[in-house]
């Protein structure tokens, strides 16, 4: 599996804790933290496993904004800010 980098971000709805990738725009949940990271963990590994065995996964990265450096590793576009905010 092509190795990258990712970053998560949990959030409670309710009794569930969802764990999401924006890179990758993918997510899962789970009971715990801890839970719906580790599910994330594998939903992003199964999801790359699968772009390996289909081709795409170079495509997919590079439209996720990755971008590869000289010595081949794939880098993640950088959050650089989260703020909470309200509409009033």
């Amino acid at each position: 599996m092509v190795p990258i980098e990712y970053d998560i971000i949990i959030f409670q709805e309710d009794e569930t804790y969802v764990a999401y990738c924006p890179e990758l725009d993918i997510s899962s949940c789970g009971n715990s933290v801890e839970h719906a990271e580790n599910m994330l963990k594998t939903a992003v590994r199964l999801f790359l496993e699968e772009a390996e065995k289909m081709g795409t996964v170079e495509e997919i990265l590079e439209e996720s904004r990755y971008k590869k450096n000289e010595s081949g590793k794939w880098l993640p576009p950088k959050i650089v800010r989260t703020e909470l905010v309200s509409t009033l």
